[in-house]
């Protein structure tokens, strides 16, 4: 969940991950504490604006958070107390007098009490140390079982008296090898204003994400700026943009019999959790916090 601003004026954001959010029946009743505390403080509400070839189920309800998804995170950190460090690239996870000793890039080595993982499954299986030892060969046939998709997303960003005049404020494109979506972030979550430019933001198909995923993000953003002129001629020069590339975009397999965590140590106690072990949405995130939380009262 990545929300950019453009550098030119920061009220002018794009989300570059989850476009909206999607509450199923079973989910409105599982997690309904979760949206109502999130609708309550305004960091979601209902999606009202029209996207174009969505797809809904019956009793399906859509959501957008107006200062972009990572409030969501933002939110949730800032509720937690917790000393947040960005930034932070993990390479080793070693045992250390009954303590975990855990490596970063750079820095020295730290140690606690209890870690939990939740990167991309890929990542966990990189980390170097004692805990490549401590997977067993089931646990490992699980994670090396887990697949992602890839994609690219592009966020533009206008100047305040652009219009982009389409009757819609996203749409799913289905005739096109490049694009898969395009939103007009703003007008999707509702926060138009005359003072702030609009943002586009561009997600590509997963085959095209796949096919250039090693190519240099200059490359790929002239690529896709060639497919969006034939959708939406005439699109005037943005005053900034932002490529990001989702190597781990959304699960598309699961780690299996894993009920939303995998506990690979017990003391100390290392976990692993996210939506490798149950789905990319929001609601599976909160499923493997939940399982998380569980396995760590047990253990405390």
């Amino acid at each position: 969940m990545i929300t950019a601003n453009s550098p030119h004026n920061l009220q002018c954001t794009a989300d570059l991950g989850a476009q909206y959010i999607t509450c199923t029946p079973h989910y409105a009743k599982n997690h309904q504490i979760f949206y109502q505390e999130l609708l309550a403080h305004g960091i979601l509400t209902p999606l009202t604006s029209p996207i174009e070839g969505m797809q809904e189920e019956e009793g399906d309800c859509n959501f957008v958070a107006p200062h972009g998804v990572s409030s969501i995170i933002k939110h949730y950190l800032q509720k937690s107390g917790a000393e947040v460090f960005f930034r932070q690239c993990v390479t080793q996870i070693n045992l250390r007098n009954d303590k975990w000793e855990v490596s970063k890039e750079t820095g020295s080595p730290e140690q606690f009490d209890l870690v939990v993982l939740t990167m991309p499954i890929p990542q966990i299986l990189e980390l170097e140390g004692d805990i490549v030892n401590l997977i067993s060969e089931c646990q490992r046939q699980q994670l090396e079982s887990v697949r992602y998709s890839s994609r690219y997303a592009l966020g533009l960003f206008y100047e305040a008296s652009v219009k982009i005049d389409v009757p819609w404020a996203a749409r799913y494109i289905t005739s096109n090898p490049c694009i898969r979506f395009i939103s007009i972030d703003n007008k999707k979550r509702n926060i138009e204003s005359s003072e702030i430019g609009p943002s586009l933001v561009i997600h590509t198909t997963v085959p095209f994400g796949v096919t250039y995923l090693e190519h240099s993000e200059e490359d790929v953003q002239e690529l896709i700026f060639q497919q969006l002129e034939s959708i939406l001629p005439g699109l005037p020069q943005p005053v900034a943009t932002r490529c990001q590339k989702w190597r781990y975009s959304q699960v598309t397999n699961s780690a299996a019999d894993c009920p939303g965590q995998m506990t690979l140590h017990h003391n100390p106690f290392l976990v692993c959790g996210g939506d490798g072990f149950t789905h990319s949405n929001f609601d599976g995130c909160i499923a493997s916090a939940l399982s998380v939380l569980q396995v760590l009262k047990n253990h405390i």
